[in-house]
């Protein structure tokens, strides 16, 4: 089993809270991270109808049987469990109680905050990183990353990451997507994603998709709400605080996990991933992604943006620090040029808020000039945590 960075953070957690909720896309290890940190736990899988129609029919039996410590799986599917919950945590007075995992956001992180305000943390887990892989030793190229993906299953099982991807991709529109949304033609919501595929690292426009698909605009900006609640895409909002000119607002978007969007693309070899006309696309999806996952592994808020203006001056990540914000260029290049540096220079013309910078290609050269440090993008999880 390959250990999960986020695992500390959750033990930390589990000594002052009550309530731990894991949210995370299907398949990411939400079941073994919660079952390797806490195995002697009893647990639950609401999946099974058996298991969901008893805490349905008979919450306080369903609790008393599973009582704690415990871990239930994919608690969304009866939320009003966390009722019944929060009046056990608080009669308690014990942390660590219930670890709760659930695959979509916005539905569990509302029933979350109305039931156990002050009770519960929330922690995002996201497929493996990088890093993970590397200490569990296992090193890749760069495009092998962009191919494979980081599923725990694909490393656990050694599966075919095309078989994967495409049981994945049928068995969320088959069933998740039908839990969250009224889809009337599933043919054209597989249409939309394997569209959005087409667009990783870009600005989405619904109504030109809307035209292409035959679909209102409206409801395509529900299927993508839908998207994101289940943890498929990512979009990342644009920076706009007081630089004084024109902004692009509209967020860019990408795939949580960049070995199904390759999938989408129908790349069915690694030797594809290269050729491929979005092979840009897929490298700066897979950067952000592990970005990401280093701030989700430290118990951070993602605070991640881009900036792009109306005078084409461009930096591909903003994170924010404590006192500044940190620009981030992604290069999918070999190799090392001091012009991968300019954007990076030009933005902090602009704004003094706006401090060094990073440069994450894939070349193994890694100077620093003028604050600038080029790193390789294996590295990048080190530089998003700080």
């Amino acid at each position: 089993m390959i250990r999960r960075t986020i695992q500390k953070e959750l033990l930390t957690l589990a000594k002052s809270f009550p309530v731990i909720t894991i949210t995370g896309p299907r398949q990411s290890g939400k079941t073994t991270l919660a079952q390797a940190a806490f195995p002697k736990y009893k647990y639950v899988n609401l999946e099974e109808p058996d298991s969901r129609q008893l805490a349905q029919k008979d919450a306080r039996g369903f609790l008393n049987l599973y009582s704690a410590p415990v871990i239930i799986d994919e608690v969304q599917r009866v939320p009003e469990l966390l009722s019944y919950i929060q009046t056990i945590v608080d009669a308690s007075h014990k942390n660590g109680q219930y670890i709760l995992t659930g695959s979509h956001q916005p539905q569990l992180n509302a029933e979350v905050s109305q039931s156990l305000a002050g009770r519960a943390a929330i922690l995002k887990l996201l497929p493996l990183s990088i890093e993970e892989l590397t200490e569990a030793r296992i090193s890749m190229t760069r495009d092998e990353y962009i191919f494979k993906g980081f599923m725990p299953r694909l490393y656990q099982q050694k599966m075919n990451p095309t078989r994967l991807y495409s049981n994945y991709f049928s068995t969320y529109v088959e069933r998740d997507v039908r839990q969250l949304v009224n889809i009337r033609n599933l043919t054209h919501f597989e249409m939309f994603i394997k569209l959005l595929a087409g667009r990783v690292g870009q600005l989405v426009n619904l109504n030109s998709l809307s035209n292409d698909i035959g679909v209102s605009a409206t409801t395509l900006a529900e299927w993508l709400s839908v998207l994101e609640a289940s943890y498929i895409v990512f979009r990342l909002p644009c920076y706009f605080e007081n630089f004084g000119k024109r902004l692009i607002k509209s967020p860019k978007l990408y795939f949580t996990e960049v070995g199904l969007a390759a999938y989408l693309l129908g790349i069915q070899d690694v030797t594809q991933v290269m050729r491929d006309p979005l092979f840009g696309g897929l490298y700066e999806n897979m950067v952000v992604m592990e970005v990401l996952k280093a701030r989700f592994n430290a118990g951070m808020e993602p605070e991640m943006y881009f900036f792009r203006d109306s005078h084409g001056n461009e930096v591909d990540l903003l994170l924010r620090g404590a006192n500044a914000l940190l620009p981030v260029e992604i290069k999918a290049s070999q190799t090392f040029s001091t012009d991968f540096a300019d954007s990076i220079i030009a933005l902090r013309k602009l704004s003094p808020k706006v401090k060094k910078g990073i440069v994450a290609y894939s070349g193994d050269l890694t100077p620093t000039l003028n604050e600038v440090s080029f790193v390789n993008f294996k590295k990048i999880g080190n530089v998003a945590k700080s």
